[in-house]
């Protein structure tokens, strides 16, 4: 035995084949890609003295039409207050409408006006040209690879949260 643990022991580690070095070079990639993938709609949101905040709200409430705050707080991850704050913008300027819940009077139904969906549009416009190019650029089965490697680091919450998104189909 050595250092704790039996020689015929296989380390999780050892079986990646990958040196500290490499992984934090993948950790540094990923930090410099994330800047770029943000930074196009980052230059639209200053515009309108928007953060990432507001693009992450009105992205999801596009993807899921009449979606409850409730919804949206899970999925975000954020607190009901900074959620609020966001919220109240958007919707005192024009590009979110909160309606009182058919069913349940109490739930708050969020639909993008469409205001709200043109500036969706145009973030989301950047960021798909972006991933297109890159997409393009490393072929198909690297595109597939990327996606199992993204949704590996998600933990067991965003994993159920990112597969009820898709099954929804919107």
């Amino acid at each position: 035995m050595t250092n704790g643990r039996s020689s015929g022991a296989i380390s999780g580690e050892s079986l990646l084949f990958l040196t500290d070095e490499q992984l934090q070079q993948g950790i540094e990639a990923m930090f410099f890609a994330y800047r770029g993938f943000t930074a196009d709609p980052d230059r639209i949101l200053s515009e309108m003295a928007y953060g990432r905040a507001h693009h992450r709200a009105v992205h999801f409430i596009n993807r899921s039409p009449g979606t409850t705050v409730n919804n949206l707080l899970n999925i975000l991850g954020v607190t009901k207050q900074s959620l609020n704050r966001v919220l109240r913008t958007l919707i005192a300027d024009g590009l979110v409408e909160s309606r009182v819940g058919e069913i349940d009077r109490r739930e708050r139904h969020l639909h993008l006006t469409n205001e709200g969906r043109l500036l969706e549009g145009r973030l989301s416009d950047a960021q798909r040209a972006r991933m297109r190019s890159a997409f393009r650029d490393v072929g198909p089965d690297a595109v597939a690879g990327f996606r199992r490697v993204l949704e590996a680091m998600m933990d067991k919450e965003m994993q159920r949260a990112y597969t009820r998104l898709k099954e929804s189909g919107s």
